[in-house]
């Protein structure tokens, strides 16, 4: 089993910057790819950025891409998505997400935290 547990959510206003935390625990961090997921309210789970164990290649969702930035830190077992220029259309519960095998780019993963509330106002 892998623990994941969020941190770095929060309000703030259009264009400011947030930084979202991750921390993992459990199983040898560096064996999973790891990934940012968000939901908005009334609306399905939509991938954001996710990077790759091993080798690192990073992606990104058409919308935030050029924005945010996702990194990992493996001594930490750490991994963080800095947003900046947020929109009000950002705002949603992050979910950081891990998974050993397969896509990415995707919104099914094996293992998830409790998500962070970002609220970005106008």
């Amino acid at each position: 089993q892998v623990q994941l547990v969020e941190s770095g959510g929060g309000l703030v206003q259009a264009g400011g910057s947030l930084r979202l935390s991750c921390e993992a625990s459990g199983r040898t961090f560096s064996n999973y790819h790891m990934g940012w997921i968000r939901q908005a309210p009334g609306k399905e789970r939509e991938f954001v950025a996710g990077i790759s164990r091993g080798v690192i290649t990073t992606y990104y969702s058409d919308s935030v891409k050029g924005r945010f930035t996702i990194s990992r830190d493996n001594v930490k077992n750490t991994v963080y998505l800095q947003m900046n220029s947020l929109k009000p259309q950002d705002t949603a519960v992050y979910y950081c997400a891990a998974k050993r095998l397969g896509t990415i780019v995707a919104v099914q993963w094996n293992y998830w935290g409790q998500g962070t509330q970002v609220t970005i106002s106008s």
